[in-house]
């Protein structure tokens, strides 16, 4: 379900701005930030590269782009 909500002039403009440089629309780049922070506040050890990681294998098992680890 899509809501409306009221964003400063301010974080908007810096989120297009991200948003062009990672090749996202401005509200994708509002929810990635969001989740990153959700993830950071939940998990306060972890650091933001460490995180970023955890979401891309994420992405790559969903997408099957991993094979399974052979010991020996």
């Amino acid at each position: 379900m899509a809501t409306t909500i009221k964003l400063s002039d301010e974080i908007v403009n810096e989120a297009k701005r991200y948003a062009a440089v990672y090749s996202r629309s401005t509200p994708k780049q509002i929810e990635y930030w969001m989740n990153i922070g959700k993830i950071a506040e939940e998990n306060p050890d972890l650091p933001y590269s460490f995180i970023k990681e955890i979401l891309i294998a994420k992405a790559e098992l969903s997408d099957e782009q991993v094979t399974p680890y052979e010991f020996g």
